[in-house]
């Protein structure tokens, strides 16, 4: 067998362990669904009345669920990598890694199978709080092209904010802090046009959401569900996921390798 045939069945198994996982801890599975769906409910049945009013002419007509729906779907991915930090930094912390070491498995299957197993894992919880908001009334005007590009952009922030997850996890020196440092990916979303268009925020304020890097995802991926103008919001989303996806596996392998005491390698 090659090595990159060993590489590609360790990283299979660690990947099944990852799923074994999910089995001991339901709880952070559940959390990854739970919180964008209660946000969902909660904006749409408490607040979407007065958020509707704050949306106003700014939405282009759009109803308040159909404008919601994109900025809760990134706010899934970013539960998703809650779950993925508090994971690595167990295995970093708990000396699973330190029998590792004494088998012959491939050093990079360890992440590849945590990275695969998230992008997963939030992947399907995207498509149960995407099908709430279907029952609840969230109508897309998207057609199959449409709907396959919605698809192919989730799963490319998916993999870019694991990556940056996976990093934190890694340097975190608890599962406490690991959760902790992922805050950003899980509530980053309020300050962008997830909620209410930048148009009706204060002059600092709408400079802040528009280029954050939030706010081109929701944007590109609302264009493409709802038809709504995407104008250069695909290309400095793409940008932005490349930087971050990059960044965050360089950093996740520096963390990796910086310190083979604490990682047992």
């Amino acid at each position: 067998m090659s090595t990159v045939s060993y590489a590609v069945s360790d990283a299979a198994t660690m990947l099944r362990r990852d799923f074994r996982h999910l089995q001991r801890y339901p709880v952070m599975t559940i959390n990854t669904v739970g919180l964008p769906t209660f946000m969902l409910l909660l904006f749409v049945y408490v607040f979407g009345g007065a958020m509707s009013a704050a949306l106003g002419a700014a939405g282009g007509g759009t109803s308040y669920i159909n404008y919601l729906v994109p900025g809760l779907l990134l706010m899934a991915v970013g539960s998703g990598c809650a779950s993925t930090a508090v994971g690595v930094n167990s295995d970093m912390t708990e000396g699973i890694i330190a029998r590792f070491r004494t088998m012959a498995i491939s050093r990079a299957s360890v992440l590849t199978g945590h990275v695969v197993g998230s992008v997963i894992r939030t992947m399907v919880s995207i498509f149960i709080v995407l099908g709430v908001a279907l029952l609840i009334g969230f109508r897309p005007t998207a057609g199959p092209v449409e709907w396959l590009a919605s698809i192919g952009v989730l799963a490319i922030y998916v993999l870019a904010f694991t990556w940056l997850a996976v990093a934190l996890g890694m340097v975190a020196k608890s599962p406490e802090g690991a959760n902790g440092s992922t805050l950003l990916f899980q509530f980053g979303p309020f300050f962008s046009s997830a909620f209410v268009s930048p148009e009706s925020m204060p002059a600092g304020m709408r400079w802040f959401a528009e280029h954050m890097p939030f706010t081109p995802m929701i944007d590109t991926l609302r264009g493409l569900l709802l038809g709504t103008p995407i104008g250069n919001s695909a290309v400095i989303a793409a940008a932005w996921c490349v930087v971050i996806a990059v960044g965050g596996y360089l950093w996740a392998r520096a963390a990796y390798n910086r310190d083979p005491a604490r990682l047992g390698l």
